[in-house]
């Protein structure tokens, strides 16, 4: 059996820049507040595109927002 999990750094390069609130990024990336909750929580892992517009609102690459974890057991 494999587990996959998406891990992010929202939170961390959100008070890195200025400590922007949930609502400013959701603003800069046009989704609602709650999205931005459920993806910095892991609940809900967002599409490609929305990946890249987070990404691009913090002028960093993909990988220094998201990381993806598979361990297999």
């Amino acid at each position: 059996m494999s587990k996959s999990q998406i891990s992010n750094q929202i939170r961390k390069l959100r008070f890195e820049h200025n400590e922007m609130t949930q609502q400013e990024l959701a603003d800069k990336v046009r989704v609602s507040r709650q999205t931005i909750v459920a993806i910095e929580k892991g609940n809900y892992s967002p599409s490609l595109e929305l990946a890249f517009k987070i990404a691009h609102a913090f002028n960093v690459p993909l990988e220094s927002v998201f990381s993806f974890d598979s361990t297999e057991s």
